[in-house]
């Protein structure tokens, strides 16, 4: 599998079963058995250091609106992201995910590094959505803030400028929320940054390995993606996860919009005439949300197979019905009893309890109730993960960080274990298929009371989870410290 297959940029119908064939050539979990591999799940067993909720701090001081970050001798990390401009809820959720863990860290007493125990300071550096600003804010960060992480972000095209800088200046670079494969691949590789979320193949092959070897029902798909690099990618990753999981399958249309849409009417009335039985997109917040109430105005009732559309507020406004049957694919939504991972009962508990005495908007709606869930439980993780790391290498010096996180493994307050493989700095990871259901049918996965997520609104009814194996991040065999390697690296 080359790097052309990440600059895909629109494929014919008509050549669909020829470009499925060719796919097969790239099967990551059909080369790892031809190969003798062990157990593929003894390969996430264990873990050089977890998470442990007995060691939490006092956390009922806690509000992410009103958070004073300390300053001095710190560990610096700066959230890079859009805190202003139309994707400013983006950074809204990394703050009140990042914070958290901050905060519970500094509570314990901070983190012995460079022979003295240091708070974390977290920083906003606002991208305002822009490359050009976030170059400028990343260059002031690591040379006026002095910061020792850059913690990224929406958008694709902005983590690699963050990477970049971080890669030039030699400071850590943590892709915690951007999602397209080609960050890490032969081109863009740097020593700095890590990628410690799911990729964009990833996910787009686990929703097609939900469809093709769990639900084996729906048939017909419809793509509708942001055109950029990540919504080719996706649609590209999905594709080939047809052609590895469910063969059967066909997509009945596939299009691109502009990022920041506010008119999908033209691509629903496609949709409608298609046949399709599921729409398929990568789209994030806001498009996430236009697209999805738009649909449901037009009378478009499909549901929608996708990775982001998972803002509360916006399944509240669709009610039950609006999105019952959606499916969703990302690192594990929550454990199922809630029990089986006492670590993260715990955080949740102390998540949730402070929620409740939040008076500030955003943070005392919806959207942040369940923050130890789905996206933020999975941005906490990664950033309990960062610090874990930064205090065994006992040190704020990147390359010493560096030699501690490649090949690490990490088991968050969930109980999955995450592997950062070594030669190209991606995760490992099992993730989990979520599909939404009503109030009465997420008593199975709300296992505490009252038994529901939502009253008001379709959620998590299901959770299935896709193993690693099936879902290893896309290699790019062009890069030297990958070749001849097999996906898990070794």
């Amino acid at each position: 599998m080359n790097k052309g297959w990440f600059q895909m940029k629109r494929i014919s119908k008509s050549f669909f079963i020829l470009l499925m064939v060719s796919m097969m050539a790239y099967i990551p979990s059909i080369v790892t058995a031809a190969e003798g591999q062990a157990d593929p799940a003894d390969k996430l067993a264990k873990a050089n250091a977890a998470f442990d909720g007995d060691k939490m701090g006092d956390m009922s001081d806690y509000d992410p609106a009103t958070w004073v970050s300390p300053t001095g001798d710190t560990i610096k990390i700066a959230i890079v992201a859009s805190f202003s401009g139309p994707s400013a809820m983006n950074g809204q959720y990394y703050w009140g995910s990042v914070t958290w863990v901050a905060h519970d860290i500094n509570k314990r007493g901070g983190i012995f590094v460079d022979g003295k125990k240091k708070l974390v300071e977290v920083i906003k550096a606002d991208t305002m959505g822009k490359v050009d600003q976030a170059k400028k804010i990343c260059e002031r960060m690591v040379l006026q803030e002095k910061v020792n992480v850059l913690w990224g972000t929406d958008g694709s095209n902005i983590q690699k400028v963050i990477n970049e800088v971080a890669n030039k200046y030699k400071v850590i670079a943590q892709n915690g929320a951007s999602n397209s494969d080609d960050l890490q691949n032969a081109e863009n590789f740097g020593t700095y940054s890590f990628h410690t979320g799911p990729s964009t193949d990833q996910v787009a092959r686990g929703l097609a390995y939900y469809y093709g070897q769990i639900q084996k029902q729906d048939k017909k798909f419809y793509i509708l993606c942001q055109d950029y690099s990540f919504g080719h990618n996706f649609a590209a990753g999905f594709k080939r996860g047809l052609a590895q999981y469910y063969p059967d399958a066909q997509i009945v249309g596939e299009d691109y919009h502009k990022l920041f849409l506010t008119d999908f009417a033209p691509y629903l009335e496609k949709i409608k005439a298609s046949g399709a039985e599921v729409i398929f997109t990568g789209d994030w917040m806001p498009d996430a949300s236009n697209l999805a109430k738009q649909s449901r105005q037009m009378g478009v009732n499909l549901p929608f197979a996708h990775i982001y559309m998972t803002e509360t507020n916006t399944l509240h406004e669709l009610g039950i019905e609006g999105s019952r049957g959606w499916v969703n694919v990302f690192s594990n939504h929550s454990p199922v009893p809630f029990s089986a991972a006492p670590g993260w009962l715990k955080l949740y508990e102390a998540y949730n309890n402070q929620w409740k005495k939040w008076p500030t908007a955003p943070y005392n709606t919806r959207t942040w109730e369940y923050g130890t869930a789905a996206v933020g439980g999975s941005w906490m993780t990664q950033t309990y993960w960062l610090l874990s790391v930064i205090e065994r290498a006992k040190t704020t010096d990147a390359d010493k960080i560096v030699q501690v996180w490649e090949g690490d493994t990490y088991r968050g307050p969930d109980g999955k274990v995450l592997k950062m493989r070594a030669c190209d700095h991606k995760a490992i990871q099992d993730l989990s298929a979520t599909v939404y259901g009503t109030p009465e049918e997420q008593k199975a996965t709300f296992t505490i009371p009252p038994y529901y997520w939502f009253q008001n609104a379709s959620y998590a009814s299901k959770i299935f989870t896709l193993p690693a194996d099936k879902v290893l991040p896309w290699m790019d065999q062009d890069l030297d410290r990958c070749k001849g390697k097999n996906d898990w690296g070794e």
